[in-house]
């Protein structure tokens, strides 16, 4: 019986492992990452442990969705740093498969995405999303979880999880965790190791402007406007801005004004680091014959 955590590399320990903590807590919880954990890691495992389900954690650096401008061997491993951690945080398992139990020679079927993964993204980093939902519905046949938790820092991959177990009517609840972040504001992420430490004392500025962009947006300024504006503003701080924009929450697509479920989202460069945020523009009661809404 497992009593403390345990690491799995193949799946022939795996399913009995899996079997064993779902008799034991009557549900699973998956939390995939690739590993290099932070803080933000921690709240995804803990709201899995809280939720009183088993919990898996997965390790696995996903090469399918990295492409020829991404630079996998860069990407920050610290295998033993992370179990120590995902045992503090009350993971009850992990599962760390290499490259070929993951993608065995031979096999021929991946997942192709779109609705939410068509833009933004999906054009920014062509197949991206391919590899995601391949790896996530690969994981979720392995592990059979009930709950898979992903944190909204990401937010277009969410949602494109999220429709990808609707389309393909998988198992798993998918479960949101708010993005975590620093005490300046910047979203955490593995990657913010290699900021530099002018690029780290600029880096906080793109969630600033994210929450400026939603406040005026709330004053009733125009959406284009606004944005050109922010976008003056992050190049004039040294940013290159892959994209920002209005989105609907859900499906990832354009708006030009604000809508119940509107999302900012933004990805921006400095040097050889890409930050993403996004920042909700959800409404509020109604006050006359407006709506208004608030930033979150």
């Amino acid at each position: 019986m497992l009593r403390c955590m345990h690491t799995f590399r193949d799946l022939a320990h795996l399913g009995p492992a899996c079997s064993e903590l779902r008799g034991r807590f009557g549900a699973l919880a998956l939390v995939p990452t690739m590993g290099a954990l932070h803080s933000g890691h921690e709240a995804l495992v803990r709201a899995a442990a809280v939720s009183g389900a088993g919990v898996v954690a997965s390790i696995f650096v996903n090469p399918l969705q990295f492409g020829p401008n991404d630079d996998l061997a860069k990407y920050p491993r610290d295998e033993a740093g992370d179990l120590a951690k995902l045992e503090a945080w009350g993971c009850h398992a992990l599962w760390m498969p290499d490259v070929v139990t993951m993608y065995p020679p031979g096999e021929s079927t991946t997942v192709v995405v779109g609705g939410p993964a068509e833009n933004w993204e999906g054009s920014a980093r062509p197949g991206h999303f391919r590899g995601v939902a391949t790896v996530c519905a690969k994981l979720f046949g392995q592990v059979r979880p009930d709950t898979a938790y992903f944190g909204q820092k990401d937010w277009q991959q969410l949602q494109v999880v999220q429709r990808m177990v609707a389309d393909l009517l998988l198992s798993p609840k998918i479960v949101g965790i708010p993005t975590v972040r620093e005490p300046d504001g910047l979203a955490l992420s593995s990657r913010n190791r290699f900021l530099e430490p002018a690029q780290r004392a600029i880096a906080p500025r793109l969630f600033a402007i994210l929450q400026s962009i939603a406040l005026a947006l709330v004053g009733g300024r125009s959406v284009p406007d606004v944005l050109a504006v922010a976008m003056r503003d992050l190049t004039a701080h040294g940013f290159a801005v892959d994209y920002l924009a209005l989105v609907d929450g859900a499906s990832l697509s354009q708006l030009q004004t604000v809508q119940p479920g509107a999302r900012l989202i933004a990805a921006a460069r400095l040097g050889s680091v890409r930050l993403l945020d996004n920042v909700a523009v959800t409404p509020i009661q109604a006050q006359g014959n407006g709506r208004q809404y608030r930033s979150t």
